[in-house]
């Protein structure tokens, strides 16, 4: 059953769903009479601090994301994508299994009035993680909460989801009727139809799903994921035709299945026992011997090889079948000292460290994978295990401790870099605040201010009486001075003969020059009052900042020291809790990675009784075979029978 899609593919959608305003496309319906929830119009990132958030999305980095979302959130940063925001740390919590903090989220946006398309996206991947974490009733639930219909890429995983829930509750009739109509439409994929058959088929309705599901076990696939199910497909028919005693049909289905695919060892298997029940055992030889060469740590292949010392004692070759059935001990014990070396090697931490070696990177929640198998001693008996849900399900949990654990370590240390600077400012402050305090006493903002006031009142006598010679230059002020020294020789000298006519001309030109100077003084009065007003208005603005200076002088004074004290606690707490916090988290790592040990353990150790089974069943058919060539067939029994085998030679038994 189609359940899931690629990590990459994942993340794609769920940051469509977070990003629903910024230009997603408009949903259309996947039932022509329902109405799809409407879009809100797109528009582009406008807050800094939210593009700061999607650019860690954007790399994979999750938990940067929802730390600096949540920092953010908490400022109010981001008032153009409040709701944006908030679905995609609701995401980003599911993403690590955090379902009810995910959930009240959720239902806040709804309070909120938050689009449609928005919260019914945000139910949709609830109810696929939750599904995802094998809790089907919870996931049920969060479908419920969905309104409107999806846009269509997501509408059809949303009904394959939601059938296949049905499924695991036991609703099969109620998931039969919610894809009948899909797996019917024109253009409707092999996993709807797939899921139609097999919710009919559980649900009783054997005619109706075998035929879907013959229908896709015939049809020409495209590409690989298309042909596994195919094959899926023939090898659910082909074991239930074997359950219903109908062998040509099992056979029929089961010649389907190719050789090298997934399911091809299953279906081997079920060929021979098809053609065991046509009482053929030498036919059924054929795929058996096939299947028993292949990697024993496939139960198929363990199930081979009791099944073919039976065909062969079915057909009376009792040397044969007692060389294979010591072959088949062998193997099983082998393969169960596999077993044994396969779980030191887990108890001494190997397959942890394997797994993170292997599969490196820094990403965690939802969509981390892993693709490699750790290299541990016949690390094969593991995949069955590594590839179930649960193991995985386990790894990214214990992924996300470390994770954590690291993130922890890393703030520890900012803490403690942070902790410097204030120290280190605190330091700087108390040296500079004598040199300073000193400069600001040696300004003389008074002096300054009564110097100010009286250029002032001068500016403004120079004003009324418009008299330019108060903004005379330097020269201009020499020229005035040697002027008046003339006229007073003049008239010192003249005053003893009045009548020189030398002395009255010197008073003439006397007369012009002072003339020309005044004139020169009149027309540079405008522009050398502007000025004059200009400076004295920069003067009094640099009065009023050297008294807004020396008030934040005096006010650092009273709070510099309570802030840096205020840092030093705040620091102090949050390495405190830091430090309670690391102890914990290294202790629920460890608990978690003892967790995902014992479920590789339970597994090898439910797969090493298997083979303990298989060697009792072996056994007893060695001492079979050893009573028949000593004592004889029992009377009224043929050869290769045994008591309660139903023609299975008691143990290697069909499905």
């Amino acid at each position: 059953m189609r359940l899931s899609a690629p990590a990459t593919a994942l993340a794609t959608a769920l940051l469509a769903m977070a990003l629903a305003a910024l230009g997603s496309a408009a949903a259309r319906a996947a039932d022509a009479t329902a109405k799809p929830a409407p879009e809100p119009p797109p528009h582009p990132v406008v807050d800094p601090h939210y593009g700061d958030v999607l650019f860690e999305f954007f790399q994979g980095k999750y938990f940067p994301a929802i730390t600096k979302l949540e920092v953010s959130q908490h400022f109010e940063r981001m008032p153009h994508h409040a709701d944006e925001a908030e679905v995609l740390r609701g995401g980003l919590l599911l993403s690590y299994g955090m379902h009810q903090q995910a959930a009240e989220v959720f239902e806040q946006l709804i309070a909120r009035g938050a689009a449609p398309s928005v919260r019914d996206r945000a139910w949709y991947y609830l109810a696929k993680v939750r599904w995802q974490r094998g809790r089907a009733a919870d996931a049920a639930q969060a479908l419920g909460r969905i309104e409107h219909v999806l846009p269509a890429p997501l509408e059809e995983d949303r009904l394959l989801l939601q059938a296949n829930v049905l499924m695991a509750i036991g609703d099969n009739a109620g998931a039969a009727r919610l894809l009948a109509a899909p797996a019917a439409r024109k253009g409707s994929t092999v996993y709807a139809r797939y899921n139609l058959g097999v919710a009919l088929v559980r649900g009783g309705d054997l005619a109706h799903g075998t035929a879907i599901l013959d229908e896709i076990g015939r049809q020409r696939a495209p590409d690989e994921e298309q042909r596994a199910l195919r094959d899926k497909a023939n090898v659910a028919l082909g074991f239930a035709a074997l359950r219903d005693d109908k062998p040509r049909d099992a056979r029929t289905y089961l010649e389907r299945v190719r050789l090298d695919g997934l399911q091809s060892n299953k279906a081997l298997l079920g060929f021979g026992w098809a053609a065991d029940a046509l009482h053929d055992p030498k036919l059924a030889l054929v795929p058996w011997l096939e299947l028993s060469g292949r990697d024993p740590s496939d139960a198929s292949v363990l199930e081979a090889q009791l099944a073919v010392p039976y065909a062969f004692a079915e057909l009376g070759a009792s040397g044969q079948a007692l060389q294979r059935y010591n072959v088949a001990l062998s193997n099983f014990e082998h393969e169960s000292a596999n077993i044994d070396a396969t779980i030191a090697a887990i108890r001494e931490g190997r397959l942890r460290a394997g797994l993170m070696a292997r599969n490196p990177g820094d990403r965690t929640g939802w969509f981390q994978s892993f693709k490699d198998v750790p290299l541990l001693p016949h690390a094969e008996h593991l995949t069955p295990v590594i590839a179930g849900n649960e193991f995985q399900e386990s790894f990214k949990n214990y992924r996300d401790l470390l994770g954590l654990a690291a993130n922890l370590a890393q703030w520890r240390d900012d803490v403690r870099v942070y902790a410097d600077m204030v120290a280190a400012r605190r330091q700087r402050y108390a040296e500079r605040l004598p040199e300073v305090s000193a400069q600001a006493r040696a300004t003389g903002i008074e002096a300054l201010e009564q110097r100010t006031r009286d250029d002032a009142t001068q500016v403004a006598q120079a004003e009324t009486d418009r008299n330019g010679a108060a903004y005379a230059d330097e020269r201009q002020r020499e020229l005035r001075e040697r002027i008046a020294h003339a006229r007073v020789t003049l008239d010192r000298l003249g005053a003893a003969d009045p009548g020189d006519p030398a002395f009255t001309e010197g008073r003439e030109r006397l007369r012009r020059v002072e003339g020309a100077l005044q004139w020169e003084l009149a027309r540079a009065y405008p522009a050398r009052a502007w000025g004059a007003r200009k400076n004295l208005s920069e003067t009094q603005a640099a009065l009023v900042e050297a008294h807004g200076r020396a008030d934040d002088l005096a006010a650092a004074q009273r709070t510099e020291p309570q802030r840096f004290e205020a840092y030093a606690q705040r620091l102090q707490a949050l390495s405190a809790r830091l430090d309670a916090l690391a102890p914990r988290v290294t202790a629920l790592t460890e608990a978690q990675g003892h967790a995902l040990d014992d479920l590789a353990i339970a597994s090898l150790l439910e797969q090493q009784r298997a083979l303990g089974g298989y060697a009792a069943q072996a056994r007893i058919a060695v001492a079979q075979i050893y009573d028949r060539a000593t004592e004889g067939p029992p009377e009224g029994k043929p050869e290769g029978k045994t008591e309660g085998s139903n023609g299975e030679g008691g143990h290697a038994k069909r499905p």
